[in-house]
């Protein structure tokens, strides 16, 4: 058998789009960034994740008790346990409306990290180097990103009035 530029042992195989993700969950405020956690979510995970990692997290930010969480309408954060949750500890969690990706700061700073994965001279060519490459950007992310995705919500607030519910530059 003669081997050709397309024999098995010429090949370097690569992860494509369409080839896998991973699921990172994360949070922060004007102050800071809390630990992304890497793991697909359902009611319980969400759960375990308020108890270690956002309750302290608020605590430790918000000492009076004056931050607002903000979660989407995925189905585990709104479980039932986790309404109960929220309630039993006494946290304030802003209302917010469904389908609102313009409204939710993380989900742009989600695309510096996609932007930054893009720009990496070596790319990630499976799920765990996807991975580690996610939480490292997340890591270098600068104390004036979040500061400025949180001083943009007064204009984005208004960029969806304005359009009435409808897509918005954001």
């Amino acid at each position: 058998m003669v081997e050709s530029e397309f024999g098995i042992t010429c090949l370097v195989t690569t992860v494509q789009a369409g080839g896998g993700g991973v699921m990172v969950w994360g949070m922060f405020s004007w102050h800071t960034f809390g630990t992304p956690i890497g793991h697909r979510l359902n009611a319980m995970a969400y759960l375990s994740i308020l108890s270690d990692h956002v309750h302290p997290f608020m605590t430790t930010m918000y000492p009076s008790s004056d931050g607002y969480f903000q979660q989407d309408n995925a189905p585990c954060h709104k479980a039932r346990i986790i309404s109960n949750w929220f309630h039993d500890n006494e946290f304030t969690v802003l209302k917010w409306p469904p389908q609102s990706p313009d409204l939710n700061p993380i989900e742009h700073l989600w695309d510096v990290v996609e932007r930054e994965l893009r720009a990496l001279d070596v790319h990630p060519t499976n799920l765990h180097q996807l991975q580690d490459a996610i939480l490292s950007i997340w890591a270098n992310i600068s104390k004036e990103c979040f500061q400025h995705l949180v001083e943009s919500m007064p204009r984005r607030i208004k960029a969806v009035l304005k359009a009435k519910g409808g897509q918005t530059q954001y």
